[in-house]
């Protein structure tokens, strides 16, 4: 699973002004509506629904919120970094700052466990997380993604 094909220009957000959880998932909703073409609040609904199983809050600043929803053709990603950071629930109890919303098609299980593996791993690299945390706008991001996923590619 290849993350420079799933994070793409336009779905990355630098700045998101969030100041809550629910605020944060429904602008990220909306984002990934016009990627999509599915109705935001479907996203959203169901994004509730998947948190109400479980916090999707990693830890160390970092959540990977993650559904599967049916009718798309791919899986898509969408990064956003938080303009301050929020309560998410995490299991460390730390705010986040970092957040990959993953939605997948219904019968895409493998593809999408191996797309929240990959995000995963590269979440566990300091260095990524520092530089993600340090950047200056959406391109600086999304070169830092590129670089990371390609150089972890083999991890």
């Amino acid at each position: 699973m290849d993350l420079n094909g799933l994070i793409r220009p336009d779905s990355i957000i630098a700045d998101l002004a969030a100041t809550s959880k629910k605020q944060a998932l429904q602008e990220l909703s909306d984002v990934a509506a016009e990627l999509t073409g599915k109705r935001p609040r479907e996203i959203f609904d169901t994004l509730l629904q998947r948190e109400r199983l479980g916090s999707t809050g990693l830890g160390r600043g970092i959540a990977i919120p993650h559904i599967k929803l049916t009718d798309l053709d791919r899986i898509y990603c969408v990064f956003a970094r938080l303009k301050n950071p929020i309560d998410f629930e995490a299991i460390d109890n730390e705010p986040v700052d970092l957040v990959f919303l993953l939605l997948a098609p219904e019968h895409a299980s493998g593809d999408h466990l191996k797309a929240l593996s990959r995000i995963s791993r590269l979440m566990r690299v300091p260095s990524v997380l520092d530089e993600l945390r340090a950047a200056t706008s959406e391109a600086a991001l999304k070169q830092i993604l590129s670089a990371s996923a390609s150089t972890s590619h083999a991890a």
